[in-house]
């Protein structure tokens, strides 16, 4: 796999844990001006009989626990995720041709967390929570320009609290794989998964990585 600063040539995965060797490729495009949102992921759910959906939303933290996000509890994403509390992350990162999926079980935040990062919102950010009523049909603009006007007034000198129906998720993964762009279009796919229990490897085909990880090279 490939080491930050070295994005078209084949090199040792410069960790053998998948959230840190996504910490790596993270810095490294989070750094690059011509990438605008690092942090912008497709995410995508599923209805409980199988329908999916996607979107673009932005990760607010990841580590050992996994990767967050803040939403709407209400929106579409959410109520899909409350019947089928799995989902799939989608990186991509075009200056690097570099992408990352991430799949894995989906669990809310703490509330406690979720007011946390509600705070740190900018106060417009925070009276937009009040004003949208996430994947709802809306009459018109005017109408979201009257409702935003009206909470602008309403918490005018007050702080804004965090509405009930708005708050993080965690998405824990299960498989995290890296994809490295070539241009003679071999491309390179290294996935990490949790091994199945009792499962016998074949370690040929199948490495040992760190932390409860294993790895393996798919087809491009």
């Amino acid at each position: 796999m490939f080491c930050p600063g070295q994005a078209f040539e084949e090199h040792q995965l410069c960790s053998l844990d998948p959230i840190k060797q996504f910490a790596e490729w993270f810095k490294e495009v989070a750094a690059c001006p011509s990438i605008g949102e690092a942090n912008a992921m497709c995410l995508a759910t599923c209805t409980k009989d199988g329908r999916p959906s996607a979107r673009v939303v932005l990760l607010k933290g990841f580590g050992e626990d996994g990767f967050k996000f803040f939403t709407n509890y209400e929106s579409r994403k959410g109520r899909e995720l409350e019947s089928n509390p799995f989902a799939s992350l989608v990186f991509y990162w075009e200056p690097f041709k570099r992408q990352v999926r991430i799949e894995g079980h989906v669990e809310r935040l703490s509330e406690t967390e979720s007011q946390e990062y509600f705070q740190t919102r900018p106060k417009g950010s925070q009276i937009g929570a009040w004003v949208s009523r996430q994947s709802s049909v809306v009459p018109d603009r005017e109408y979201l320009r009257k409702k935003n006007a009206e909470f602008e007034e309403k918490y005018k000198d007050t702080d804004v609290p965090k509405p009930d129906y708005w708050g993080g998720y965690v998405v824990k993964p299960e498989v995290i794989e890296f994809w490295q762009g070539q241009t003679n279009r071999l491309h390179d796919r290294i996935v990490f998964r949790r091994p199945k229990e009792e499962e016998i490897l074949d370690s040929g085909m199948t490495h040992q990585g760190e932390n409860g990880w294993v790895y393996e090279r798919l087809f491009p």
